[in-house]
């Protein structure tokens, strides 16, 4: 693959997994993806339906210069992507899709869910735990005591744990980004990984994320949205660490997540860290820095202005 850096996708799902992410053109969430590729900013909101199979998903990778995609797994009532299709995927990859487990516990009760994670993590190789609180058939916040194991399971396999949030939650009052505050006290040395940046609250993200250093803000589409500049601003300071870059495939082209995203105004250092430095560190992937190459000179001139 020609590659000139390289840049971890921290939240991309293929559509050919589910009809909730476009797998079923004459389905009605075929049409809710396009929507939502066109309230982002999304130019191309069929760009969706090109990749049918795991060689045409990994060619838009390749068109969009990105090394790796991380596959958010979804176990919510209406999405359920089992982790061994994920698994199965991310096996015969290459190294090119990396798998995030998902589980339900309301589904499968606190004995079940908890069993279910330790498998998918330990037999099938996920590199990491999903948790869609708010969207559950009992939506909860974050840190709802129902979760609590399932965090414990993640700090006793040494895997981070993903948390899913924004504006497409059910019921707002569960996208709560002050509950993550507790969950990483709790846990201080787990990392957490707050899918689509507990959006709209930026503020309050930003926030816990200062409070915490185990927690790490993956935006998303939602970057580019009114108010996403804060997530920016931070990341060029003290959460240049905790800052990650995602497509949000294929609620938005992976191409232009990518070239949107070189866009932001961020520092060599920021760009660096938040495309695959960090994403390496958190998911054990080994990246060499000997491949990356610097911000093109128009956005380097940009970067640096920002920080003036």
């Amino acid at each position: 693959m020609p590659q000139t850096q390289p840049i971890v996708d921290m939240r991309s799902r293929p559509s050919f997994l589910h009809p909730f992410f476009g797998a079923a053109p004459c389905a009605p969430s075929y049409e809710v993806v396009r929507w939502l590729n066109k309230r982002v900013g999304g130019r191309d909101v069929d760009h969706f339906a090109r990749a049918r199979d795991a060689d045409g998903f990994i060619a838009e990778m390749d068109a969009a210069g990105i090394s790796v995609a991380v596959m958010v797994a979804r176990s919510v009532p209406g999405v359920r992507v089992p982790n061994e299709s994920l698994a199965v995927l991310s096996d015969a990859s290459g190294g090119r899709l990396v798998g995030i487990a998902s589980v339900d516990p309301i589904e499968l009760g606190r004995e079940g869910a908890v069993e279910a994670a330790r498998h998918a993590i330990r037999d099938l190789g996920m590199k990491g735990l999903n948790l869609d609180a708010g969207f559950y058939a009992t939506p909860m916040k974050a840190d709802d005591e129902r979760l609590m194991p399932l965090y414990e399971v993640c700090v006793e396999c040494g895997v981070p744990a993903f948390v899913m949030s924004g504006p497409t939650t059910p019921d707002l009052v569960y996208n709560d980004p002050l509950a993550v505050d507790r969950v990483a006290r709790t846990f201080p040395k787990l990392p957490l990984v707050c899918c689509h940046g507990f959006y709209p609250y930026v503020d309050a993200m930003v926030a816990v994320a200062f409070r915490n250093e185990n927690v790490y803000v993956s935006p998303d589409m939602y970057t580019f949205s009114p108010g996403g500049g804060l997530y920016v601003e931070a990341a060029n300071g003290f959460m240049r660490d905790q800052f990650l870059f995602g497509s949000s495939y294929p609620f938005r082209p992976m191409k232009q997540g990518v070239d949107d995203f070189g866009s932001l105004g961020l520092t060599q250092e920021a760009y660096e860290a938040a495309t695959w430095r960090t994403a390496s560190q958190l998911l054990g992937l080994a990246l060499q820095e000997a491949s990356v190459s610097p911000l093109p000179v128009a956005e380097k001139k940009r970067a640096a202005g920002a920080a003036a």
